[in-house]
């Protein structure tokens, strides 16, 4: 297909379609226009379905285990050390925008989850949330940084704590961002040369982050006539205008993207995975903590442990194998039977009232055509991810909580976010079985990049 054209990709961080398609579809005049002359529906995320990768993984068309990134931090060593955190250097397949460069076309990139240090494109990048504050170099070209601070009189990476309980605040910022970062869009829309432009605004997800339960009726803790019950509608009636003013600014023969890197649904209550093992016999500690301790900093006899947890939205047990770790106890001959026992114990679990969990625990050669980077041993779906996996040691609340370990949330991801594609060449309609590995050979064939795909539809 020859290059048709200017792509522009509308990222929504968390974007969930029971709410863009369904409940506030009549609150969003626009995208739900923009819906009738696209190819639209759910789309199925990645494994773990986490911000960083599955931006990457959505630029790229790799797997989390190719890129050997499998969250916000993985293991740097087989040791039993804090892990390390991700960045753009964590990244070594091209994306979409190294790819137009090296075909000597023009980008702009902006706030793009896995961007943080910048990397130099033909064009211009402004990175993601993960830069450490707007003091860092955090735009490339360099010169772009002045023009940003001057535009918006002090450029938002993010949602300052968003896990707090000071709702005022954190709503009003929330939406501060989404704005700004429309702004800025709109500004480098009409003021760069470009062929491809890509920017995610992580509004959606810090909203739903902060005020699923006060926004949803059907989240088990939901407050009927709490002052926030129609902060969702509000933000997305907001977000919609914002949508509306983007879409003028750009050229006539742009196609139009707009998807999200996974959904969200109702955190049910979190499960102290460490807790779990210790109760299990495979976790042995040398002392119990005194208080809240996260696991690395746990005073763990190794000598006597098979295996160890981190927390998030999904759970990653590691196994402490001989050989492999510093005092490994598993033996390499007995590594796949002890994931199976393990396996077992987690899919057989029942919830805080006895019912099964159907929490889902997945080895990483089940789920990656290749596995890069220290994968962890088992990924775990906790409730199939309507319940958190929580690493902290010593809250003393036994297994079960209806809370988060790192501060007040009460939304977890979901494994299917949105896609929308306007093309002159494709016919409009719902589409089943959209997959986000769609979408880096959708760009490309829209670009007129090699290696382009087949539009979904």
């Amino acid at each position: 297909m020859p290059h048709a054209g200017r792509v522009a990709v509308i990222g929504l961080d968390s974007a969930t379609p029971q709410l863009l398609f369904d409940r506030f579809a009549e609150d969003m005049p626009v995208l739900s226009a923009l819906r009738q002359r696209s190819l639209w529906g759910p789309m199925r995320s990645v494994d773990p379905p986490i911000t960083m990768p599955a931006w990457s993984c959505m630029m790229s068309g790799r797997t989390p285990g190719e890129l050997g990134v499998y969250g916000f931090r993985d293991r740097a060593a087989h040791d039993y050390g804090p892990l390390a955190f991700a960045t753009s250097h964590s990244i070594k397949a091209p994306r979409i925008w190294d790819e137009m460069s090296a075909a000597g076309r023009e980008s702009v990139v902006l706030g793009v989850p896995g961007t943080y240090p910048t990397t130099p494109i033909r064009g211009a990048m402004v990175s993601c949330f993960l830069a450490p504050s707007t003091r860092a170099q955090y735009t490339s070209p360099p010169g772009l940084r002045d023009d940003l601070e001057k535009l918006t009189g002090g450029y938002l990476l993010d949602v300052e704590n968003f896990r707090s309980p000071e709702l005022d605040r954190v709503s009003q910022q929330i939406f501060d961002l989404s704005e700004q970062r429309f702004q800025v869009a709109r500004h480098l829309a009409t003021s760069q040369e470009w062929d491809f432009f890509s920017f995610v605004d992580m509004g959606p997800d810090r909203l739903h982050h902060g005020f699923w339960k006060y926004c949803d009726p059907s989240h088990p803790r939901h407050e009927p006539g709490n002052p926030y019950e129609n902060l969702f509608r509000d933000y997305y009636r907001s977000l919609d205008r914002h949508i509306g003013e983007f879409l003028e600014c750009l050229p006539e023969d742009t196609s139009v993207m707009v998807v999200s890197d996974h959904g969200a649904q109702p955190m049910v209550g979190g499960l102290f995975i460490n807790e779990w093992l210790i109760r299990e016999g495979l976790l042995v500690l040398a002392k119990e903590p005194a208080g809240p301790t996260p696991m690395a900093k746990a005073e763990v006899d190794w000598k006597r442990t098979t295996a160890w947890a981190e927390g998030g939205y999904y759970g990653r047990v590691f196994l402490n194998v001989e050989g492999r770790e510093p005092q490994g106890t598993v033996p390499a001959k007995e590594y796949e039977s002890t994931l199976d026992k393990i396996v077992r114990a987690l899919e057989g679990m029942d919830d805080d009232a006895g019912q099964p969990m159907g929490t889902r625990a997945m080895r990483p050669d089940q789920l990656y055509p290749e596995v890069n980077g220290i994968a962890p041993d088992l990924l775990v779906y906790v409730g199939n991810l309507r319940w958190r996996a929580l690493a902290t040691l010593g809250m003393g609340q036994g297994l079960y909580t209806t809370e988060n370990d790192t501060g007040p949330d009460h939304a977890n991801h979901g494994d299917t976010g949105i896609f929308l594609l306007s093309h002159p060449g494709l016919a409009p309609g719902p589409a089943d079985g959209l997959s986000l590995y769609d979408v880096a050979p959708a760009l490309r064939e829209l670009l007129g990049l090699p290696g382009g795909g087949r539009l979904p539809g």
